[in-house]
C-alpha cells in the first residue's frame, strides 16, 4: 500500500520542485517506508511506499528500458502467476507491481482486465507519449485528478492536490447536498470543484496532457450460468474462499484481521485458520464504553471473543471512550480529505491505531453485504410497490426537517443518473439493487472510510471479498441462494454452518453501533453553540434550531442530523478554511 501522484504534462510545460515536494508531503502517511520519484518530458510520477511485498528491493517507479514507468498503490495478488506467464521477460525486482510493465506492452490499455488486485496504477509509455491511470475495479485504491494549466495533475488522495496548489479548496454544491443527505458522495465528481475521481475499474489514456478516452471495466458482466443446486454452490464457495484468502495473506510483513461477530468477518477468520496451520490468527475488535445507564449500545465484543477463542486466535478488544472521540475526532475527520460521514470511521481509526502496533496488514469484511445480499435495503428493493417495495436511496437524511436553510433536493441526481445510464436488463430487482450500491455506496463510503483511516497509520487494508472470483460466483447466484427467509448472505450463512458452526449463523446477530447521537446529546449544551457558530454550518443551517437537534440526538433520525453537522462542520474547518486537526473537538470549533 502507498501513495501515487503525478502530472501528465502539456507540451512546454513543467512542475515546480516545491510542488514535487508537496506532493510528496501530502502522501507520507501513505508510504513512510520511503519515497521515489521520476521526471520526464512528458510526465512526472512520484511514489510513497509502504513496504509489504519485495521489502528491500521494490522501491519505485518501476522501469523498463527507460521506455515504460510505473507507479502503483495497492496489491497485485496474481503477481506469481503473471511471473509465470511472462517467464521471458526481465524482472528486476520482487515487487508485485513489476508484472504491470509486460501486461501493458503486451494488451495496452486493457491490461487492465488481467490483473487480479486492488490497485491505483500510473504508467507513463516514452514510446507513445501517454501516461495511462487505472483503479481496480471495485474502487478498493483511490485515484484523484484534476485538470490544470501544465496537465493532468492526479494522487491517491484529494488533499494533496490541494496542499501542492494544484487546485483551491473550492465547495461543489450538489456534492455537499449529498454528503449532508447521504453521508458520502457517489460518482465521479467530488465534493471538491474540479477534483474527479477515475471511476472504479477505469482507464484513463491521456497523451501531451489532454485525455484521449476512457474504458471501464464492469464489476457484473453477463451472466454465465444460473446457480440454483445448494451443494454445487457451497463446493465452489468453499474452493473460491480459500483461493481468495490465500492470496490475500500474501505478505512479507505480519498481517491480522479486524473481527466482528458478523457473518463476513467470521468466514475469514475461520478461513485464516485452515490456511494459517501453526500460525495464530491476530484479531482485532472494538468496543465502547458507556455507564449501564446511559442506555443500551450494541456490544459484540463478547461473540468475537467466543469465535477467536475457538480458532484459537490471538484476540485484542480495544475499548473505546467518549473521551478518547471528542479528543481524536478532528485526526480522524482529517484523514477524510474525501468526506464520509459515516461514524464507523470512529472505530475504524482506533482499531487501525491499535493494529498498527502489531501488523502491517489487515484483512477485512467489507463487500460481503453488497456481493450476497446482506442489508435489509435490498430486500425491499426486490418488492413489487404494491408489496412494500422500496427505491434504493429514496430519502435524504434531512428530507421533511426544517434544520437547514438551503435545498438539497439536488442530492439524489446522481443517483438517478447512474440508475439511467446502465442497462439493467436481464437482472431481477435485487440484482439491480446489489449493483447500484456496489457503484455508489461501497467505493464512496465503506472503501474511503477503509483506505483513509487505516493509511493514517500507515496500515494496508484488503478485503477478500472484493476479488474477481467471489464476485463472478457471486453475480451467477440464483436469489434464492443469496435471500431465504427474510435472511440475506443465505449461502454464506450456510457455508458457516457446515464449517463453523459455532459462529451460529442463522442467529439474529446483536450488531454494532456507535453511540455518538447519545454522546453527543449528553454535550449538547457545549457542542451546539460551538457547531452553531460556524462559518460552514451558518451557510447551510438554522443556528438557532442546532441546540433543540443535539438536545434530542440519541434519536434515530436526530443521530443521523446531528451527526452530520458535528462532522461537517469540523471537516469544513480543516479541508475547506485549513485549520489544524491538532486538538480535540472543542479546541477545533471554539478557535
Amino acid at each position: 500500500m502507498c501513495g501515487l501522484a503525478g502530472i501528465a504534462l502539456k507540451p512546454g510545460c513543467s512542475v515546480s520542485d516545491e510542488q514535487k515536494k508537496l506532493l510528496k508531503e501530502a502522501l507520507v502517511h501513505r508510504g513512510p517506508n520511503g519515497n521515489g520519484e521520476w521526471v520526464g518530458q512528458h510526465a512526472v510520477l512520484i511514489h510513497t511506499r509502504l513496504s509489504i511485498i519485495d521489502l528491500e528491493g521494490g522501491k519505485q517507479p518501476l522501469s523498463f528500458q527507460d521506455k515504460q514507468f510505473v507507479v502503483a498503490n495497492g496489491e497485485i495478488y496474481n503477481d506469481l502467476e503473471l511471473r509465470h506467464s511472462f517467464s521471458d521477460y526481465p524482472f528486476q525486482t520482487g515487487s508485485d507491481c513489476e508484472g504491470i510493465i509486460p501486461l501493458w506492452q503486451q494488451f495496452k490499455e486493457k491490461f487492465p482486465e488481467k490483473l487480479r488486485g486492488m490497485y491505483g496504477i500510473a504508467l507513463v509509455d516514452m514510446d507513445e507519449h501517454t501516461v495511462i491511470l487505472s483503479r481496480d475495479p471495485f474502487g478498493v485504491k483511490p485515484l484523484y485528478y484534476a485538470g490544470v494549466e501544465q496537465g493532468i495533475v492526479f494522487a491517491s488522495e484529494a488533499q494533496a492536490l490541494i496542499k501542492a496548489g494544484f487546485v483551491q479548496p473550492l465547495l461543489r454544491q450538489q456534492g455537499l447536498a449529498a454528503l449532508l443527505q447521504l453521508q458520502f458522495v457517489p460518482g465521479q465528481e467530488t465534493i471538491f470543484k474540479n477534483i474527479h475521481r477515475l471511476l472504479p475499474g477505469e482507464t484513463l489514456v491521456i497523451k501531451d496532457g489532454t485525455i484521449l478516452r476512457k474504458d471501464r471495466i464492469e464489476v457484473f458482466k453477463n451472466q454465465t450460468q444460473e446457480i440454483f443446486d445448494v451443494n454445487l454452490a457451497l463446493k465452489q464457495l468453499d474452493q473460491i474462499l480459500e483461493d481468495t484468502v490465500r492470496i490475500h495473506e500474501r505478505s512479507d510483513v505480519p498481517f491480522g484481521l479486524f473481527l466482528s461477530s458478523g457473518i463476513d468477518s467470521s468466514i475469514i477468520l475461520k478461513m485464516m485458520q485452515r490456511l494459517g496451520q501453526e500460525k495464530r490468527v491476530k484479531a482485532w475488535t472494538a468496543r465502547f464504553e458507556t455507564d449501564t445507564h446511559q442506555g443500551y449500545v450494541a456490544d459484540e465484543t463478547d461473540q468475537a471473543a467466543f469465535l477467536a477463542k475457538q480458532v484459537g486466535a490471538e484476540h485484542h478488544i480495544y475499548s473505546i471512550t467518549q473521551q478518547q472521540v471528542w479528543q481524536h475526532l478532528p485526526q480522524i475527520v482529517a484523514c477524510m480529505d474525501d468526506p464520509v460521514a459515516d461514524y464507523a470511521i470512529i472505530p475504524t481509526w482506533f482499531l487501525a491505531k491499535e493494529a498498527s502496533k502489531n501488523v502491517t496488514v489487515i484483512l477485512s469484511g467489507e463487500g460481503g453485504d453488497e456481493l450476497f445480499a446482506g442489508y435489509g435495503r435490498y430486500r425491499k428493493a426486490s418488492q413489487p410497490w404494491w408489496k412494500g417495495g422500496r427505491k434504493m436511496y429514496r430519502k435524504g437524511v434531512f428530507d421533511q426537517t426544517d434544520y437547514l436553510n438551503v435545498d438539497l433536493t439536488s442530492w439524489r441526481d446522481e443517483i438517478i443518473a447512474f440508475e439511467n445510464q446502465y442497462d439493467f436488463s436481464g437482472l431481477s430487482r435485487l440484482t439491480k439493487a446489489q449493483k447500484i450500491d456496489i457503484e455508489t455506496w461501497l467505493p464512496n463510503d465503506l472503501l474511503i472510510k477503509l483506505d483513509r483511516c487505516l493509511m493514517a497509520h500507515g496500515i494496508e487494508g484488503r478485503v477478500p471479498f472484493l476479488d474477481k472470483q467471489i464476485t463472478a460466483f457471486a453475480f451467477n447466484l440464483s436469489d434464492s441462494l443469496k435471500v431465504q427467509n427474510r435472511q440475506g448472505k443465505w449461502i454464506l450463512r450456510k457455508w458457516l454452518e457446515q464449517n463453523f458452526p459455532e459462529s451460529r449463523p442463522f442467529t439474529a446477530k446483536l450488531g454494532f453501533s456507535v453511540p455518538i447521537g447519545l454522546w453527543i446529546e449528553q454535550q449538547a449544551l457545549i457542542l451546539a453553540p460551538l457547531v452553531s457558530k460556524q462559518i460552514g454550518i451558518q451557510e447551510i443551517a438554522f443556528s438557532d434550531k442546532i441546540v433543540k437537534l443535539f438536545e434530542k440526538a440519541s434519536g434515530r433520525k436526530e443521530r443521523y442530523m446531528a451527526w452530520n453537522l458535528l462532522f461537517y462542520a469540523l471537516w469544513h474547518q480543516i479541508h475547506i478554511v485549513g485549520k489544524s486537526p491538532n486538538g480535540s473537538v472543542t479546541d477545533i470549533l471554539a478557535a
